[in-house]
């Protein structure tokens, strides 16, 4: 046949085709699953063939380095720079550097940082604490001033707080740590690690349908009765005609690539002592706020020892220290430990195992003991005295035993309070051929954090300082200059001698207690990182004392928790927080790798990385 025409009877057959009745449905938009979208929406999901029957897909392995966080184009980021002979520190600070472009609403410069870090050539875990520091014109008297007054029904962290605005934010923290981790345990510099967020907020991303679900601007005034108005800034910078982007749409953010080139070439300096600085003083005189110049030149975060623990022999346990929550972790690891042989004689939590209402009852009744010590002793350890050491002692874990009955659920607080314990933040995950590991938080706290944007520099500040609270009589009372009560938990855990799990979550309060449940999938039950992250999970709210189980573990045991007096009830897959790990599984046959003082070798790791994400959200782990 002739060339020519064959292309043409080609073309006129594919015209026929799409013009005739038997059309293909059209592809939707990018949307949500409603009673009104496509009918592909009708399908129930697939089953996997092989592997792990509660996972949703396997691990991803790799040698040479790994990344897993919430966001696929993040974690490319910082895969990018592995591959450029960056180390997990560089791929760290570039992945979260693409956070703040791509999911702006959880992460940015205005936040809170927390850092575990397993340098290899040491052999040592370090901890950076860079959360926020309340601004020294920030007081009580003036909260209560303005009408903001503890609330007696919420013995919480936040109580009296508002929710955003001005008052919530503290100086941040976060773009100072990334410069310090950078400087002391990094290889590369900002110039090179900070490029590929730049190229993201220039040339713009699509969003996806799950990070377009959240993109709703929070109210963030009045200064009195916060809140109940948007910032006209937030709205400009981050909407489009003045509403939010619609899911597959690209979005730009050409301030924030302008901010992050600022940083390129003048360091955090730009942001703590230079025109940014300005500018977030700049607006918080417009809105009322406290903040000074002086605020922000001064600010420092800490190097300090993580607190730790062992469990079962063999593993040590670490978690950030106050003010994050996660030195809880530590403590509710030692519970379990303890308590679970007396309150269930003969058995572990294996032999008990997750198809067994008690197993979930230890988890929960475990939560809620170590949460009264978290509620009543967390804060700044630099202005009050936080007994850490007792807290997370094993013998303070062995006199929490009888504050439970492993039969009876206890009562926490009153089912008619009402308190917020969700949250926004991101967590990720690194590793490299060398042998560190990190494990990494940052944070707007609550989604799109106080509401309130910086104009011209595409960047929110968070509202942390919501977490103080103003009764007084508590150790975490707002004060300035003071660091406040910190849900931010970043999880290290070591196997004898040598690194074993990097692994966190987002969520606000679920994280003490998601952590946990994550954990014991791993040491207890023995799930690989993807299953142990993908297995069903609880979220308890310790001042309204209800429980929420995901529906799949409701149908399994929700109905015996009732019956031991659970105030317990199904939900999806929102209240129980974010996930990602990686795991280091040695190989004796493998050729030892690189020395961690060879900067230049290019050999991958004498063992498996092995990382998982989170399914309920946009979570990737890549590797190569």
């Amino acid at each position: 046949m002739n060339p020519w025409w064959n292309r043409f009877s080609y073309l006129l057959l594919g015209v026929l085709f799409l013009n005739s009745s038997y059309v293909l449905a059209q592809v939707p938009p990018v949307q949500m699953c409603t009673a009104t979208s496509a009918p592909a929406c009708q399908a129930v999901r697939g089953d996997r063939s092989e592997g792990w029957l509660p996972q949703t897909r396997s691990e991803v392995m790799a040698r040479n380095g790994v990344v897993t966080t919430v966001q696929p184009l993040a974690a490319q980021a910082g895969l990018r720079i592995l591959q450029q002979g960056g180390n997990a520190v560089d791929a760290a600070v570039a992945t979260a550097a693409a956070l703040n472009v791509v999911y702006p609403a959880n992460v940015g410069i205005g936040g809170d940082l927390f850092v575990l870090v397993y340098v290899a050539k040491e052999k040592k875990v370090y901890q950076l604490n860079a959360s926020g520091i309340a601004p020294s014109g920030l007081t009580l008297a003036r909260m209560n001033s303005l009408g903001y007054k503890a609330h007696p029904a919420n013995f919480g962290p936040g109580s009296g707080m508002p929710s955003g605005g001005i008052l919530t934010v503290t100086v941040p923290g976060s773009l100072w740590g990334w410069q310090e981790v950078l400087t002391r345990f990094g290889t590369k510099t900002f110039k090179e690690v900070l490029q590929p967020a730049i190229d993201y907020a220039e040339q713009g991303f699509p969003l996806t349908e799950e990070i377009q679900s959240s993109w709703r601007m929070k109210n963030a005034l009045p200064l009195m009765g916060c809140c109940t108005q948007l910032d006209p800034d937030s709205v400009k910078t981050f909407y489009v005609s003045g509403i939010p982007p619609a899911a597959g749409s690209i979005f730009k953010n050409p301030d924030l690539a302008k901010t992050l080139r600022l940083v390129q070439q003048q360091g955090r300096d730009a942001f703590y002592k230079g025109e940014v600085a300005r500018a977030i003083v700049a607006k918080s005189n417009a809105l009322g706020g406290t903040m000074t110049l002086d605020d922000l030149a001064n600010y420092k975060g800490e190097w300090v020892t993580p607190a730790s623990t062992t469990y079962h022999d063999h593993f040590t346990v670490y978690g950030t220290r106050a003010p994050s929550q996660a030195w809880g972790i530590v403590e509710e690891m030692n519970v379990l430990e303890q308590c679970v042989p007396i309150w269930y004689p003969g058995q572990t939590l294996a032999t008990l195992g997750p198809a067994n209402p008690l197993f979930w009852h230890a988890l929960v009744e475990t939560k809620k003991v170590v949460y009264a010590d978290l509620y009543g002793h967390n804060a700044d350890p630099n202005v009050v005295s936080v007994p850490l050491d007792m807290l997370t002692s094993k013998p303070h874990a062995a006199s929490l035993c009888g504050k439970v009955n492993p039969k009876r659920a206890s009562n926490t607080g009153s089912p008619g309070s009402d308190t917020t314990d969700s949250g926004d933040t991101i967590y990720l995950a690194t590793a490299d051929r060398w042998g560190n590991m990190v494990s990494w938080i940052n944070s707007n706290f609550a989604g799109w954090g106080s509401g309130i944007t910086v104009p011209g520099y595409g960047f929110i500040l968070h509202n942390r300082g919501g977490l103080f609270t103003l009764d007084p009589k508590s150790p975490n009372v707002i004060a300035p200059q003071k660091r406040p009560y910190n849900t931010l938990s970043a999880v290290l855990v070591m196997q004898n001698d040598r690194p074993f799990l990097v692994t966190g979550q987002h969520g606000g309060d679920q994280q003490g207690q998601g952590n946990m449940q994550v954990l014991v999938n791993i040491l207890d039950l023995g799930a690989n990182v993807q299953a142990a992250g993908d297995m069903a999970r609880f979220s308890h709210n310790q001042v309204s004392n209800r429980l929420r189980l995901e529906s799949q573990l409701f149908k399994l045991v929700g109905s015996q928790l009732v019956s031991m007096g659970h105030n317990a009830s199904s939900s999806d897959g929102s209240p129980v927080g974010g996930f990602e790990a990686i795991m280091f599984t040695p190989d004796p046959g493998a050729p030892a790798g690189c020395a961690p003082t060879d900067l230049h070798c290019t050999a991958p790791i004498g063992g498996v990385y092995r990382a998982g994400s989170n399914f309920r959200e946009d979570g990737e782990a890549v590797g190569y």
